[in-house]
C-alpha cells in the first residue's frame, strides 16, 4: 500500500473526511440534488462527525491515551481529520460524561494522532453524531 489510490482503508476514509468537511448547518434545509443525504428528513439533525473506531492486523481494538484536566484516560474513537497516502491523522473523541444527549456521544479532545494504515485491518463507522468545537 503505497499510495491511497492503492489503500482501501485511506479511499473509505478521505470519502468520510470529505463528507465532514462538506458538513454546513445550512445544508441541513438545502432541498437541492446536491444535499448530502438521501431522502426526506422531516426532522432533521446536522451531523458534522461520523466517529471511527480501528482494529489491528491480529484483531485488537486499536486505543490510545489523552490527557483530560491532569488524568491520562483511554480512548477507541476518533474523527477522521485529513488522510494523506496511507496516513489518516484522526481526533481522539472522549465519551460525553452526558448520555442522555444521543447526538453527542462522544466530545472532542484538542489531541491528535497519526495512524499508518498499513497497521490497521478494520475501520468500523458509528452513528454520526454532533461535534462542537472542532
Amino acid at each position: 500500500m503505497e499510495n491511497k489510490d492503492s489503500c482501501c482503508l485511506g479511499k473509505l476514509l478521505k470519502v468520510i473526511d470529505i463528507l465532514q468537511k462538506n458538513t454546513n448547518n445550512n445544508d441541513c434545509f438545502d432541498e437541492s440534488c446536491t444535499r448530502p443525504y438521501l431522502g426526506s428528513i422531516p426532522n432533521v439533525i446536522c451531523f458534522n462527525t461520523r466517529p471511527v473506531t480501528f482494529y489491528t492486523k491480529d484483531g485488537s481494538l486499536f486505543t490510545t491515551t489523552y490527557t483530560l484536566d491532569g488524568n491520562t484516560n483511554q480512548s477507541s474513537v476518533f474523527r477522521v481529520e485529513s488522510v494523506n497516502n496511507c496516513c489518516v491523522k484522526c481526533r481522539i473523541l472522549r465519551p460525553n460524561p452526558d448520555t442522555s444527549d444521543v447526538t453527542r456521544k462522544y466530545l472532542s479532545t484538542n489531541e491528535f494522532i497519526t495512524i499508518n494504515l498499513n497497521c490497521i485491518c478494520v475501520v468500523s463507522c458509528l452513528d454520526d453524531i454532533i461535534i462542537d468545537n472542532l
